[in-house]
């Protein structure tokens, strides 16, 4: 084996920990301050927040334009490369704002919320922030520093989330979400800048932005479409329910997309960039992403089936009763979420083969048929509708793996041995689990009882079995306790 394959296995292993670290603990943080946040403000409060969100992410997809995608897939990206970035994300960026900022009573018209029109202006703020950062983000996850990154996001998350937190508390509703996202985005952009090596000159280039631009494009619209297909039940339901349908929707759906976003983050850190580095090798390319798979599977059908097994007695103990129709939707998002950072592994194997077109055209066709499922369910209902949404994200996987297979020979059966052991295994600790706790009252009691019994359950599975991913990952946690003992 030679040493630049040692050093890729150290830096994917490191990326792997420092991604699950930095999102271990910003979970966490959500965790304490959502249920904090969730006790303080009502499901309109979550709504009004909600109903505006596509806008904001939208805003940020057009503002970065795919370039830190197109710098983290060249080999060898340059300063005058980062720098013609910078500029272009901070132009554009502007300029959206000051659209967006005379369309806001367009938006609140949509709504029929007049109190969006000021919310907006705030809140859009935000990816103008968010601008200033991009080239120093993007500098960083090219090079693996994945250490600096986990840094950064807890800072963050801490500062941003004690300070919406405090704001709630005094009262002031929704504005405290919107403060909280900004003050994320600003505390980030300026850790970015204080761990980057890199500077921006005042010299512009378009040269650069022209060249990347033809790939840049593709992932830039994927990503919108990515957004529109994560927020649809947002819109939807704020265009034709109450804003407390969507903001018992928006609750289940964030509470999902902490969970599952734990390991989605986790190895979006990592994919792409050690997947660029073996492109030259398709054979090892493969095997690095087919051990990703698993090790992924083997984390996150657990962690999701068991977050939708316990979803009623979390939300409850959690943030309270006025919250129960969130836990039912909870219930099943966690089914979907449980795929979610698998697709993630098989659309950055496509994007690393140079194929943002496909990666485009695959999430467009994804939001399409959403959006008319969507339309024809909404007069049966918001669970109808999740339903539905549940199911088609769930069936994209084998769509993903489709394009997968024209590009890397990666068969289906392969892909079905690599997940299935471990989403049965999962599914049966789960039964297991809930029929031997059935006849406990105590809700709080039967949270713990069933988290623990969980881990216990599924662990000896694995061990019985002999997994080889929880051997590899027993074997990297005590390699890390030697080293840090003294």
């Amino acid at each position: 084996m030679t040493n630049d394959t040692e050093s890729l296995k150290e830096k994917t292993a490191k990326g792997l920990f420092w991604g699950g670290m930095n999102n271990g603990v910003q979970q966490l943080i959500g965790l304490v301050f959502g249920i904090i946040l969730g006790r303080l403000l009502s499901p309109d409060d979550f709504g009004m927040m909600a109903m505006i969100t596509i806008f904001t992410v939208i805003a940020v997809e057009l503002q970065s334009s795919g370039f830190k995608t197109a710098l983290a897939n060249m080999e060898h990206p340059t300063d005058n490369d980062y720098n013609s970035v910078f500029w272009f994300n901070i132009a554009v960026s502007l300029c959206i704002y000051v659209i967006l900022f005379f369309c806001a009573p367009l938006i609140a018209y949509f709504y029929d919320q007049p109190e969006l029109t000021s919310l907006c202006r705030y809140v859009f703020l935000s990816f103008v922030f968010s601008s200033f950062g991009l080239a120093q983000s993007a500098n960083l996850f090219k090079n693996l520093r994945t250490k600096q990154q986990a840094k950064s996001g807890m800072v963050a998350i801490i500062i941003s989330n004690i300070i919406g937190a405090v704001m709630a508390w005094k009262g002031f509703s929704y504005w405290s979400l919107a403060t909280q996202s900004i003050v994320y985005v600003l505390v980030i952009t300026l850790m970015y800048w204080h761990y980057s090596d890199w500077r921006p000159s005042f010299h512009w280039d378009p040269e650069p932005i022209k060249r990347m631009f033809p790939f840049s494009c593709k992932i830039m619209f994927s990503a919108i479409f990515t957004q529109v297909n994560n927020q649809i039940l947002n819109i939807l339901l704020g265009r034709f329910f109450k804003p407390k349908d969507a903001g018992n929707y928006n609750q289940a759906y964030q509470w999902d997309y902490k969970c599952f976003n734990l390991l989605q983050g986790m190895v979006q850190t990592v994919a792409q960039p050690v997947f660029v580095d073996l492109k030259s090798d398709g054979e090892r390319q493969l095997r690095a992403m087919r051990k990703l798979i698993r090790f992924t599977a083997f984390l996150s059908f657990p962690l999701l089936f068991g977050f939708g097994m316990v979803s009623h007695e979390f939300i409850i103990t959690a943030i309270g009763e006025k919250w129960s129709t969130s836990a039912s939707y909870l219930q099943l998002l966690c089914i979907a979420g449980a795929f979610m950072p698998i697709n993630t592994l098989l659309y950055n194997m496509i994007i690393s083969k140079g194929k943002s077109d496909t990666y485009m055209w695959n999430t467009l066709a994804l939001g399409i048929c959403q959006l008319i499922l969507m339309l024809v369910l909404y007069p049966y209902g918001v669970r109808t509708m999740i339903i539905g949404y549940v199911i088609l994200n769930t069936c994209w996987l084998f769509v993903w793996h489709h394009f997968v297979q024209q590009l890397t020979g990666y068969r289906r059966l392969s892909l079905l041995k690599d997940i299935a052991p471990f989403a049965l295994c999962a599914l049966g600790t789960m039964l297991l689990t809930a029929f031997i706790t059935r006849g406990i009252q105590n809700l709080v009691l039967l949270l713990i009882v069933r988290v623990i019994l969980a881990v216990i359950i599924y662990y000896l599975i694995m061990r019985i079995a002999g997994a080889q991913i929880l051997k590899d990952c027993m074997q990297f946690i005590l390699s890390k306790t030697k080293k840090q003992a003294p």
